[in-house]
């Protein structure tokens, strides 16, 4: 069997991110598809499918050595690069005011700080105040994780009508830092103001 390094390396790296770390799992976060091959290339949408959960700064990494890579069009330090093109079905109506409950899975904790926050994607900056913020998060020394760190409800805030009436403007972040880890984990969710 024929084995080269560019194999080896890319197995190397998805054996070393796996059983890591944290997503969105309720409401429906962003996935990979066709779109986000396209746009990211195979070695980050092999790495996404084999973790993800995994953390951000490894597809940097990966994106690098991958001809397929379009910047232009895979931003990774937004939803990891992942498309709304490929996530139209999962597209949330929220209004105002609303209580939005999350569930969120923790693989492996590391401690650090976290939020949920409304993101434009055209500039990637989150908008306002973060919705819930946490400053002692998904901290690996207690027995067992705050129960508000993997179920929480955040409220959507007024004054968005406008500005996230169309799908893929605007995106609710889930983003937490590891601090000793030094490693990024967000996860994506589409939605309209209604």
């Amino acid at each position: 069997m024929h084995f080269s390094l560019a194999s080896f390396l890319t197995t190397a790296t998805f054996v070393g991110t796996a059983w890591s770390h944290g997503i969105i799992t309720t409401p429906a976060p962003r996935a990979v598809g066709a779109a986000s091959l396209a746009a990211c290339g195979s070695g980050v949408t092999k790495l996404i499918r084999a973790d993800n959960t995994s953390h951000v700064e490894g597809l940097p990494e990966i994106a690098a050595t991958d001809n397929a890579y379009k910047a232009a069009d895979c931003n990774l330090w937004l939803c990891k690069g992942l498309q709304l093109a490929d996530n139209k079905a999962n597209v949330q109506n929220f209004t105002a005011g609303q209580t939005l409950d999350m569930l969120i899975w923790i693989r492996i904790p590391h401690a650090g700080t976290a939020n949920v926050s409304v993101v434009d994607t055209k500039t990637n900056q989150v908008i306002g105040e973060p919705l819930i913020s946490f400053r002692d998060y998904a901290d690996q020394s207690l027995p067992t994780l705050p129960k508000n760190n993997t179920n929480f409800s955040v409220t959507i805030p007024k004054g968005l009508e406008k500005r996230c009436a169309t799908a893929g403007q605007c995106i609710l972040q889930w983003y937490w830092y590891g601090v000793a880890a030094k490693q990024t984990y967000e996860s994506c969710v589409d939605f309209i103001i209604v």
